[in-house]
C-alpha cells in the first residue's frame, strides 16, 4: 500500500477512528501493532515471519545483555550476526557472488554460478538497523531493555515508518508509548499540511517527472550534454521530492495517531559544505552511521589519517547500505572523498569560500553522484558522467526548454519555501482559512497527478 493510494486512504481513515475511539491505552497499542502487521502483510505476507523473528531475537538479547554483562559482547555479536546475516542473505549474496565471479574470470579461473531467486522484503534495511540500534545502544548502557515485548514490537514494525524510514531510535519512540495519547495535544494543521506537501512532492513532481528521467537515462549516448545535465539535474530534484516526500506523510500520519518522528530532511540543497548536506539529507540514516560505524571504528580520536579513512568507510558502507550494486559503492566513495576533502579544507583553516560559490560547488557534487545513485550500471553512469562534465560524444536529442524552465522553478519553490519559512506561516493561520485553503488546493492537485502510482523510490533499499 502506498500513502498515495486510495485504499491506503481508507486503510488509515479505519485505523485513526477506531484508534481514537477506543479508551484503553494497552488496546490501543495492540490494535495499532495489529494494523501495522496487516499494513506489512499488504506488501507480502510471507516476511511477516522474518520481522517476527528479527523482533524477538533483539528483544530476547536486549534482555540477556543487561542481566549478563559478562557476556554482553557475545550476545551484541549474535544479534549482529542475525540481522546482518538476514540482510546479507536477502540483499547482498546474489551480489557478492557475481562480484567474485567476476572478480576470478581476471585471473581465469571459472566459478559455478549460484544465486537466490527471492524478493527483498520491503523495509528490511530500516527495521534491521532499528532493532541494531536498540541492543547496541543497551550495550553501551545507554538505554534499559524493554520490559513489554507488544512495545517492542510495535517499535519494530510501527507502519508510517516500517518500510522507509525515517529511522527510529528505541530511545526516542519508546517512551511515548508509555502514557495515552490525548486528541486535544495533536497539532492538527501541522500534519495535515505535512502531509499534503510530501503527497504533492511525491505525486505532482516526482511522478510526473519519472517518465523523462527514465528516458534519458536508459539511453543517454542519444541525447546532447545539456540534455543530460538537465536530466540529471532533474532527477537530483526527483528523488529528493520521492523520498522527503514520503518521509514527509509517514511523519505527518505518526502525528496524527499522537507520535513524533524526528525530521528526516532540512532543505538539503540549500547546503554550502558537503559536511552540511549530510547533516540535512536522511537525517536519521546519517546520524545513525556516525553513531553506529564511524564512532565504532574510532571517529576522529586516533588522528586525522584514520578518520579520512573511517569516513571513507562509513561512506562506502552506507552506499551499499542503499543497494547491492557498484555504482552504490562508487556514490558512497565519492562522498566520502568530498567529507574527508571538506574536513581537511577546514582542518587547514584554508580561505573561506563565498557563500554562493560554495553552495553552487556542493550542489555540483551531490548532483554529480546521483548518476552513479540512478543509473542502471557502471557503463551508463561513467557515460552520463562524461556528458555531465562536458567531456566525451554527445547524441543528438534534446529535451525541451521546458524542462530547464521546470528545473529553476522547483529550485527556486526549495529556497523560498524555506527562506520564506512559508509552512510555519501557514500553520499560523486560523482553521476556516486554513480549511478553505487545503479544500482549494486538494482539487488542484489531483489535477496534475499523473495516472498509475509509482512505488517510491527508497522502497528497493
Amino acid at each position: 500500500m502506498l500513502f498515495v493510494e486510495p485504499r491506503f486512504l481508507i486503510f488509515f481513515a479505519l485505523i485513526f477512528a477506531i484508534y481514537w475511539a477506543m479508551p484503553w491505552h494497552k488496546g490501543r497499542k495492540l490494535f495499532l501493532l495489529g494494523g501495522s502487521y496487516l499494513f506489512y502483510a499488504a506488501w507480502d505476507w510471507r516476511f511477516l515471519g522474518l520481522i517476527l523473528l528479527s523482533t524477538i531475537v533483539d528483544f530476547v538479547i536486549g534482555q540477556r545483555i543487561e542481566n549478563n554483562r559478562a557476556k554482553k559482547k557475545s550476545y551484541v555479536i549474535i544479534s549482529l550476526i542475525v540481522n546482518l546475516g538476514f540482510l546479507g542473505i536477502f540483499k547482498y549474496f546474489n551480489f557478492f557472488v557475481e562480484s567474485a565471479i567476476d572478480l576470478a574470470s581476471t585471473f581465469d579461473l571459472t566459478l559455478n554460478h549460484t544465486t537466490l531467486n527471492i524478493i527483498l522484503p520491503v523495509g528490511i534495511s530500516f527495521y534491521t538497523f532499528q532493532t541494531l540500534s536498540y541492543t547496541l545502544d543497551i550495550y553501551r548502557k545507554k538505554l534499559k531493555p524493554q520490559k513489554d515485548i507488544f512495545d517492542f514490537a510495535l517499535f519494530v514494525a510501527f507502519f508510517p515508518q516500517l518500510v522507509a524510514g525515517p529511522i527510529v531510535r528505541a530511545k526516542d519512540f519508546l517512551p511515548q508509548l508509555k502514557t495515552k495519547h490525548l486528541w486535544s495535544s495533536i497539532p492538527v494543521k501541522a500534519c495535515l499540511l505535512l502531509f499534503l506537501v510530501g503527497f504533492i512532492k511525491k505525486t505532482v513532481i516526482s511522478d510526473n517527472l519519472a517518465f523523462t528521467i527514465d528516458q534519458v537515462f536508459s539511453d543517454p549516448d542519444s541525447y546532447t550534454h545539456l540534455s543530460i545535465i538537465t536530466a540529471n539535474l532533474l532527477y537530483t530534484i526527483q528523488i529528493y521530492c520521492d523520498f522527503s516526500g514520503y518521509t514527509d506523510m509517514a511523519i505527518a500520519i505518526a502525528g496524527l495517531l499522537g507520535f513524533k518522528l524526528a525530521k528526516n530532511f532540512d532543505a538539503p540543497y540549500l547546503a554550502t559544505s558537503i559536511i552540511g548536506f549530510w547533516k540535512r539529507w536522511h537525517i536519521s540514516l546519517s546520524t545513525w552511521l556516525r553513531d553506529y560505524l564511524y564512532i565504532s571504528l574510532g571517529g576522529n580520536r586516533k588522528g586525522e589519517l584514520i578518520r579520512y579513512r573511517n569516513l571513507m568507510l562509513t561512506m562506502v558502507l552506507g552506499g551499499l547500505w542503499h543497494g547491492a550494486a557498484w555504482t552504490f559503492v562508487i556514490w558512497g566513495l565519492i562522498h566520502g572523498l568530498a567529507l574527508s576533502i571538506n574536513h581537511l579544507w577546514h582542518k587547514l583553516k584554508a580561505p573561506k569560500i563565498p557563500a554562493l560559490l560554495s553552495w553552487a560547488i556542493t550542489f555540483y557534487i551531490v548532483s554529480a553522484c546521483w548518476i552513479f545513485f540512478r543509473a542502471n550500471d557502471i557503463t551508463t553512469a561513467l557515460s552520463m558522467a562524461k556528458s555531465y562534465t562536458l567531456i566525451g560524444d554527445a547524441g543528438t536529442q534534446i529535451l525541451g526548454d521546458l524542462y530547464i524552465f521546470i528545473l529553476v522553478g522547483l529550485l527556486g519553490l526549495h529556497f523560498i519555501w524555506r527562506k520564506a519559512q512559508l509552512e510555519q506561516k501557514l500553520v499560523s493561520l486560523s482553521a476556516p482559512i486554513f480549511s478553505g485553503l487545503l479544500g482549494m488546493a486538494v482539487p488542484l492537485i489531483l489535477l496534475f497527478h499523473p495516472a498509475g502510482y509509482q512505488p517510491f523510490i527508497y522502497f528497493q533499499f
